[in-house]
C-alpha cells in the first residue's frame, strides 16, 4: 500500500474506526488516542498491506489489540501501585513507639520531617528505581516476588534497588542528611 492509498483508505474508512475506537473506550478522549495509536500503527505496516484486501477489518483488529493491551497495562500499574498509604503504616509505628518511651514533641517533628523528606526524594526518582523500592519497603515483598511482579531476572531488580538506594544516599546527602 502506498501513500495515495492509504489516505484514500483514512478518508473512506476512518469515520468509522475513529467512532468504533470511542465506542470501545467509552469516553472520546481515550477513543482519539486509540484511533491515533491504530493509525500510526497501520502507517509503519503500510509497506506490507495489500489495498485489494481487507484493511479494514485490520485495522479493526489492531484497534482492539491496543486496546486490549492497554487495559492490560493499566490494570496492572493498579495492582503494582496498589499498597497501604504510608502515613496508615507511620500511625501504626508511631503508636506502638508511644507505648513503650515517652517520644518528645521536638523528635516528632524532626521524624515527620524526615520522612517527608524521604517521600519526596523517592518520588522524584525514575520509575525503574522508585518501583522496586516501594514494592520492598512498603510492599514488604521479596526480591523474588518484585522480580516475578514486574517480569525481570532477580539479578535486575537486586541492581535497580542497589542503584535507587545510591540515588537515595546522594540526594540525601546533598540536602544535609547523614543517615
Amino acid at each position: 500500500m502506498n501513500t495515495y492509498e492509504f489516505e484514500q483508505f483514512v478518508q473512506n474508512n476512518g469515520k468509522d474506526i475513529l467512532r468504533f475506537c470511542r465506542m470501545t473506550c467509552g469516553n472520546q478522549e481515550a477513543g482519539d488516542e486509540l484511533y491515533q495509536d491504530t493509525m500510526l500503527k497501520l502507517l509503519e505496516k503500510r509497506q506490507r498491506l495489500d489495498f485489494q484486501q481487507n484493511v479494514r477489518s485490520y485495522a479493526l483488529s489492531i484497534s482492539i489489540l491496543l486496546w486490549k493491551n492497554k487495559k492490560k497495562k493499566y490494570m496492572n500499574r493498579k495492582r503494582l501501585i496498589f499498597m497501604e498509604s504510608i502515613d496508615h503504616v507511620e500511625t501504626e509505628g508511631n503508636s506502638n513507639i508511644a507505648d513503650l518511651t515517652v517520644v518528645s514533641p521536638e523528635s516528632c517533628i524532626i521524624q515527620k520531617e524526615l520522612n517527608n523528606t524521604v517521600k519526596q526524594v523517592v518520588a522524584n526518582l525514575p520509575e525503574r528505581y522508585r518501583i522496586p523500592i516501594h514494592l520492598y519497603y512498603s510492599a514488604n515483598m521479596s526480591v523474588q516476588e518484585i522480580a516475578e511482579v514486574l517480569h525481570i531476572p532477580k539479578g535486575t531488580v537486586k541492581s535497580r534497588m542497589n542503584k535507587a538506594r545510591h540515588l537515595l544516599k546522594k540526594e540525601l546527602e546533598v540536602l544535609g542528611y547523614d543517615r
